[in-house]
């Protein structure tokens, strides 16, 4: 038996709370998933990537504005797992554009910081960030 949720597991119960939590916080109407990642088939892939699908691009949106950004991201992780370089990169640069940009392990860390987000809290992600575009390049 798995001893942890999977990310898609860890998503729905985000998505559940998110849900039970609207009538306080209507916000959360606007938190929505990015479906950028799974096993595809390969013409799927290739009609997505056409599309502007990006590889890397943050699993949640909060399309709000609060505390002087832009909006939230939210890259949600499984307790153990691990971003990869461009998850990371993407990261990287949407603060650096003036959003919230976020890892979460597991949905209670992700609900927290969508809360503290809300409620104006100042983010610890959110330090300087080096100039590095969404594929990892460094800026010229």
């Amino acid at each position: 038996m798995r001893s942890q949720p999977s990310e898609h597991e860890e998503q729905a119960a985000l998505f559940r709370w998110a849900a039970l939590q609207q009538r306080r916080r209507p916000e959360l109407a606007l938190l929505h998933a990015i479906p950028n990642g799974g096993d595809r088939h390969p013409a799927v892939a290739a009609r997505l990537q056409a599309e502007g699908v990006r590889a890397g691009v943050p699993d949640l949106c909060l399309p709000v504005a609060r505390g002087g950004w832009h909006g939230l991201y939210v890259e949600l992780k499984t307790r153990r797992g691990r971003p990869s370089r461009r998850q990371r990169a993407w990261l990287r640069a949407l603060r650096a554009q003036g959003y919230r940009a976020e890892l979460c392990r597991g949905w209670p860390q992700a609900r927290a910081v969508i809360e503290s987000y809300l409620d104006g809290a100042p983010s610890a992600g959110a330090a300087p960030v080096q100039r590095e575009g969404p594929r990892g390049e460094g800026a010229a």
